[in-house]
């Protein structure tokens, strides 16, 4: 059987703060990953340079329709790493965006190590905007970035869907700042509680997060704050997407990678890994809700995040009662507030919700945040053998979904990873909400945000139903009353009325 049986025996976790002039570039950022996680190992670079499989989580500037074309990266990052660690994996990809993908990609490569295609696999990712975005805006110059090297297309692995439709797009909704705020505002609204209320839910939320970061030597902000240091709007905690301040939200610019060496067992004796070095992954699900926001039963559950939980929880044969560690996807609060709720957790549960401390204080690596997790769990689950961790790794817009339980004890069955097909046909079956492009007349909103500048708020963002109950995008005029109104008081239900403007964008004024 252990020839078969993957497990993972090595992990890193990287976090570079030196002058941004003299930053590691993105290839360098993942061999640092890759070459600290073989050492955990204690394989060496000669492990290193025997993996037979290699992933790579894609880039941030490498999503559809980036606007950061100015900074340079390697076309093919699997196939530059590889070469910098002398690997020759036979099969090697490299990931559509999301951040479900760390996770994803550790299901997969356990998927083909039980099978017998791959022996001794990595998986690694980076984000480098930190540095990149200094580097632009103080006219450093990426010269030392630059790699002389023509290389192919690599080969991809995921989704490669936008998460939204060019109608959604048109309304401000393919900005993960827009559209979080937007679930939080609907379940805010579900509950009944005041705007105040949330806030200071939201706060009391977060805090313990930033209390997990203080303590975690990886983070971008180790820094322990009140629940109203996180809620209290000022100049330093300016307001993003209502009812977002600043430091209720994901911080991308950062510079951090982090990786996963995963193995047969069989490969992990003949290399001679320590068994205390060995986390198995008990059970994992993949699945994607109704893909695009519009067309969602509603905007503050996830059949997906319930499914894949179920489904991982099942595989591992344990119960949540079991789990010892938790890292639920934390990009906002509302992710948080809703994993927890469809996995069956209080959010003010003892064991706590987070092993590194959350995209906003942690940081928010781009696609690889969950790797971060993974590596943060490795290290809780070496340290108590006989215990169990559950990390949810999120995609797009509350949209895909990876699970995995994990525990350095061994597993009683042989892995056999589920379908993910089996839970999408049943979440592609539910029901869901008419949609219309140009909506006329009465309408009322379902849910809202209010974006800002620096310089204070832009525009109004509404998804509303129609006399008919369809449901449509529009923005709201963008007068300083209109716009003030919006974050007065809970605005879900109001009523108005909507027409398509110019340029196909619609318009709802309210009453």
């Amino acid at each position: 059987m252990e020839s078969h049986v993957p497990v993972l025996i090595g992990t890193s976790q990287f976090t570079y703060r030196g002058d941004p002039g003299a930053s590691p570039s993105p290839t360098t950022l993942l061999k640092i990953a890759a070459e600290r996680a073989a050492a955990d190992a204690g394989i060496g670079a000669a492990g290193l340079a025997a993996i037979d499989a290699l992933a790579v989580a894609g880039f941030t500037i490498d999503a559809p329709g980036s606007t950061r074309g100015m900074i340079p990266h390697c076309t093919n990052p699997p196939a530059s790493l590889a070469g910098q660690v002398g690997a020759s994996p036979t099969w090697a990809v490299y990931s559509h965006m999301g951040g479900n993908t760390p996770q994803q990609l550790i299901n997969v490569l356990a998927q083909r190590i039980a099978r017998g295609e791959t022996e001794l696999g990595l998986a690694v990712g980076a984000e480098f905007l930190g540095s990149a975005m200094k580097r632009l805006t103080k006219g450093l110059g990426f010269d030392d970035w630059h790699e002389d090297e023509d290389l192919p297309e690599p080969e991809r692995i995921g989704d490669p869907r936008p998460g939204v439709t060019p109608y959604e797009a048109r309304h401000a909704l393919n900005r993960p700042i827009n559209i979080y705020p937007m679930f939080e505002n609907a379940l805010r609204a579900r509950d009944g509680r005041s705007v105040a209320d949330h806030q200071a839910r939201l706060g009391k939320l977060f805090a313990p997060f930033t209390q997990v970061a203080a303590g975690n030597p990886e983070a971008w902000f180790p820094v322990e704050r009140t629940p109203q240091d996180l809620i209290t709007v000022s100049e330093r905690n300016r307001m993003v997407g209502f009812p977002y301040p600043k430091l209720l939200n994901a911080i991308m610019e950062v510079d951090q990678s982090a990786g996963v060496i995963i193995a047969s067992e069989k490969k992990a004796r003949e290399l001679g890994v320590p068994q205390d070095k060995w986390v198995y992954l008990h059970g994992c699900a993949d699945a994607a809700d109704l893909w695009f926001p519009l067309d969602r039963q509603d905007f503050h559950s996830s059949p997906a995040m319930r499914l894949t939980g179920q489904h991982a929880l099942e595989m591992a044969g344990v119960g949540l009662s079991d789990i010892d560690f938790i890292d639920l996807y934390s990009c906002f609060p509302v992710a948080v507030e809703i994993g927890a709720e469809e996995l069956g957790l209080s959010l003010d549960d003892p064991r706590g919700l987070t092993v590194t401390g959350g995209l906003p204080y942690a940081g928010g690596p781009g696609n690889n945040y969950a790797m971060h997790s993974i590596a943060a769990m490795m290290g809780k689950l070496r340290a108590k053998p006989k215990s169990y961790g559950l990390v949810t790794a999120n995609g797009w817009y509350l949209t895909k979904q990876s699970t995995g339980i994990y525990s350095a004890k061994r597993p009683d069955a042989p892995f056999e990873r589920q379908d993910p097909g089996v839970l999408q046909r049943q979440i592609d079956a539910l029901p869901h909400p008419a949609v219309t492009e140009t909506p006329q007349g009465a309408a009322r909103i379902e849910t809202y945000t209010v974006v800002h500048r620096r310089e204070g708020p832009f525009m109004g963002i509404v998804i509303g139903r129609d006399a008919d109950g369809r449901r449509f995008a529009a923005n709201t005029p963008n007068d300083p009353a209109t716009l003030a109104s919006l974050e007065q008081g809970e605005q879900v239900g109001r009523t108005g009325q909507v027409i398509t403007g110019a340029g196909d964008i619609n318009l709802f004024t309210p009453d």
